[in-house]
């Protein structure tokens, strides 16, 4: 991957051809994780999918937790991954062999206009795309739409105001912050998820939470690029880009460091 990484808008539909490469590396990153394969290796039990059921992935990304829920729809079943960028779409096609897959296949669409009839599913899964909208409201009102009565949902997104740096100066670390979040529609949405839920008729039936470790080692670059960003926005001064840097790499000199976000996962059932 190139040294110079552009994160700060992720509305998917908007990102170029020349960007998406950008988005695949840091999702592939993400799903690395040990702190993000525990959380959805809980999710995915609590969602407990059976043999024969329909299920939407929205948000699906690079397909790979949609064909996760395909081996347990399986056999009989179906799993529909919808996303907003058709070069992630297909994407996911070829990383699970094509869109004719019997068990799971991928389509371009938008969460505000879901392209199926109402009550079409057993199971909606939603992961780390509320943050990017602008209505929350209006998606979960056509999530619920199209789940049958007593079909299960289950919605997970990061709380960005949950994050911590360290080390780093937490005057600096609370600028980069508020800078990163420009152009960040819902960054809080981790902590409306119920309520969300709750508003659109659904019943809750359960809440979980994961801190998410970030190793820095792995982002270097990307911490850079965004440090370097925000003094070109003039969010933080050349001098305190230099601190920020210096203290980053002296922490990982030391194995003294620490950066996270908390994620929460919502499930529910529509009454």
């Amino acid at each position: 991957m190139s040294e110079t990484v552009r994160f700060a808008s992720f509305h998917q539909s908007r990102v170029d051809a020349a960007h998406l490469d950008q988005i695949v590396w840091l999702l592939d990153m993400q799903a690395q994780l040990p702190s993000v394969r525990r959380l959805r290796e809980r999710m995915r039990a609590a969602l407990a999918i059976r043999p024969g059921e329909r299920v939407l992935d929205v948000g699906s990304g690079t397909g790979s937790e949609a064909v996760e829920l395909a081996a347990q729809a399986s056999p009989g079943g179906e799993v529909i991954g919808l996303d907003p960028n058709p070069g992630m779409v297909g994407l996911a096609r070829e990383r699970t062999g094509g869109a004719a897959d019997a068990a799971v296949r991928f389509v371009a669409g938008s969460v505000y206009g879901l392209p199926f009839p109402d009550a079409g599913f057993d199971a909606v899964r939603c992961e780390r795309v509320y943050q990017h909208l602008d209505d929350p409201a209006a998606a979960t009102a056509e999530i619920v739409r199209v789940l049958r009565p007593g079909g299960r949902v289950l919605l997970a997104d990061s709380d960005w105001y949950t994050a911590i740096t360290h080390p780093g100066d937490p005057a600096v670390v609370q600028a980069m912050r508020e800078f990163l979040l420009i152009d960040t529609p819902n960054p809080a949405s981790g902590r409306h998820l119920r309520g969300l839920l709750a508003a659109a008729g659904c019943t809750i039936d359960d809440i979980d939470s994961q801190a998410v470790i970030w190793d820095p080692r792995k982002f270097r670059a990307m911490y850079h690029e965004l440090s370097r960003r925000a003094v070109d926005d003039r969010a933080i001064t050349a001098e305190q880009h230099e601190r920020f840097l210096a203290d980053l790499e002296a922490g990982i000199a030391a194995d003294d460091f620490h950066l996270s976000v908390t994620m929460f996962a919502v499930l529910a059932h529509k009454g």
